[in-house]
């Protein structure tokens, strides 16, 4: 085992992880020695998969304003945000938007030369910036460019690409280390820090029809848990309205921000039927749900493989918008179907997307453990509540991105380094290696399709207790089936078996956690919806779920909402 030293330890590479390295080494003026460790090159990062755009309040002399955006969020969120995040985020997206322009994101223009934006659902003003469809991409790209550079002015940001991590350790209350296997080279390494911040992604590739990359595998929620650091809200889940049928690939909610139809087999607008006034721009959890009910009712197609789904009709917008605004809608759905948008509807049916839940930090992305910070889609501030508005996500990866990259940084600058967490660190080496020549019964890749398709049927847009029930059964078997499953691979060098195997494990903590937490919620709220709890039942559940690691499974423990604006009503769109 090797041991590399570093000031401040960024783990994960997306927008949340590259905008808070840049923010860290700004903030110590180049002083702080800087580590980024991904499991993947760079410019990987499921961030480049982001299409649609980013919030912001940018025209106050138009008609919109802080107070809107945070209403439009925080209704959104049928009233589990935190009011004093959302108060917050509002007022510094801006700068954040105006930030990336300076840095060169080309961002998509009005004819003006002003920077344009867009409709999105939830939104009461058009404050979707954006940058054509590849909004994530671009917003990579700079961070990228720009932080590459730093790296050739000072040298004191490390890139570990490819470097995977197994456990964060926690030593004595503080953060002390991550262990490490360097794929590339084959060797098991203690890479230690005076902070940490956790920027890891969210929990996606635990359900089977998702819009995630198969590398977003719950690693930072699952090691954060492991390690003593309680997950928040893990039992609210996003269902975009809009995967590509049968791969579930994102159809950015830009094509209907754009003014596209949902269309069920009759021929019919039916979100007239569920949200009059918004129709296709009303919040996500409410039209997944309405899409669900036209499929259950009969009122949905049935492609080849038996997948039914509803229509996304473009048509009308006619080539040169679909060309201009959504370039990469037609490019995707050409390759992977067949099928050109400016000819045919596209089909489409809720797909795991987003996960509103994840670490517990405070506003200023801080972890209970002092020195431990976490931001993007793997912390929960929380800003999304029940239900997260489009363009959100990418806003607050920038935002907590640079909050968290300055208080670590200041915090860097002043720490000394813990003692070297040998035991644990030996710990984990031996589990490793046990692990890597362990010789099972069990297969993992079975283990991890029986967990996805599990979650896809109990744990989706609609969920029963006694569903849920039967779900949480068979996770708790499947976790023991995982004590016995078998590495076929016995060298360390680029052991992507090892890896699944690892990752296997996460999701299944990970499943269970989300799991337990919606069975125990009795009631419906944005995207946990309950078939035998239909009703938002803010005298019991206004309040946060905490997850905390216990020897026999999650340990629930329960928190206030921060409401500081407006209390809950009824949510009408």
């Amino acid at each position: 085992m090797e041991l590399f030293q570093h000031d401040l330890v960024i783990l994960g590479s997306g927008i949340a992880g590259l905008r808070a390295a840049l923010a860290a080494s700004q903030a110590s003026q180049g002083e702080l020695d800087i580590a980024l460790v991904s499991k993947l090159q760079l410019m990987r990062a499921h961030s480049v998969a982001a299409e649609g755009g980013t919030a912001a309040v940018l025209r106050s002399e138009e008609g919109d304003s802080y107070e809107l955006h945070a209403w439009d969020t925080i209704k959104g969120s049928d009233f589990l945000a935190d009011q004093d995040a959302v108060d917050f985020f509002v007022h510094e997206m801006p700068k954040e938007i105006l930030y990336l322009d300076h840095l060169g994101l080309p961002w998509s223009r009005r004819p003006d030369g002003h920077i344009a934006q867009r409709p999105f659902g939830g939104h009461s003003y058009p404050r979707a910036v954006f940058a054509a469809d590849k909004t994530g991409f671009q917003e990579m790209q700079t961070l990228y460019d720009n932080l590459t550079r730093n790296i050739r002015n000072t040298g004191k940001v490390h890139r570990y690409d490819e470097v995977f991590c197994t456990a964060i350790l926690i030593d004595e209350g503080l953060f002390a280390g991550l262990m490490v296997i360097d794929m590339i080279h084959g060797r098991v390494m203690l890479i230690q820090g005076k902070a940490l911040i956790i920027a890891t992604g969210g929990a996606g590739q635990i359900f089977g029809f998702t819009t995630y990359s198969e590398t977003v595998t719950c690693d930072g929620l699952a090691m954060a848990y492991r390690a003593g650091l309680p997950l928040k809200d893990m039992e609210f889940v996003q269902f975009h309205p809009t995967g590509l049928v049968p791969s579930g690939i994102l159809m950015t909610e830009a094509c209907r921000g754009e003014g596209g139809y949902l269309v069920n087999n009759q021929g019919e607008r039916f979100m007239q039927n569920y949200a009059a006034k918004s129709m296709e721009l009303a919040p996500r959890d409410i039209i997944a749900r309405a899409e669900m009910t036209e499929i259950l009712e009969g009122r949905g197609f049935t492609g080849a493989e038996g997948m039914e789904y509803i229509q996304l009709d473009l048509r009308h917008l006619g080539a040169a918008r679909i060309n201009a605004r959504l370039p990469l809608i037609r490019e995707v759905a050409i390759k992977h179907i067949g099928l050109d948008p400016i000819q045919k509807p596209i089909p489409i049916r809720p797909v795991a997307h987003y996960s509103m839940g994840g670490i517990h930090t405070d506003l200023s992305g801080r972890t209970p453990v002092d020195n431990v910070w976490a931001a993007g889609e793997a912390a929960c501030v929380s800003l999304h509540g029940a239900n997260r508005l489009g363009t959100n996500s990418t806003a607050e990866c920038l935002l907590w991105g640079r909050v968290t990259g300055e208080r670590a940084a200041h915090y860097a600058l002043q720490a000394p380094f813990a003692a070297t967490p040998n035991l644990l660190a030996k710990s984990e080496e031996r589990r490793l290696s046990s692990l890597l020549h362990q010789a099972g019964t069990e297969n993992h890749y079975h283990i991890r399709q029986e967990l996805r398709r599990t979650m896809d049927t109990y744990m989706g847009v609609y969920r029963t207790g006694e569903g849920m029930q039967k779900g949480l059964a068979r996770i708790d078997a499947l976790k023991e089936c995982y004590q016995h499953i078998r590495i076929s691979d016995h060298n360390w060098v680029y052991n992507t078996d090892l890896m699944h195997a690892l990752e296997t494990g996460f999701m299944l903590d990970a499943a269970q956690v989300a799991t337990i937490g919606a069975l125990h919620r009795e009631e419906s709220r944005g995207g946990h919806a309950r078939r035998d709890f239909p009703k938002r039942d803010d005298a019991n559940w206004l309040k946060h779920t905490m997850a905390y690691k216990g020897p026999d499974g999650p340990r629930l423990e329960y928190i206030p909402v921060s409401i500081t604006m407006w209390q809950p009503v009824e949510r009408k769109y």
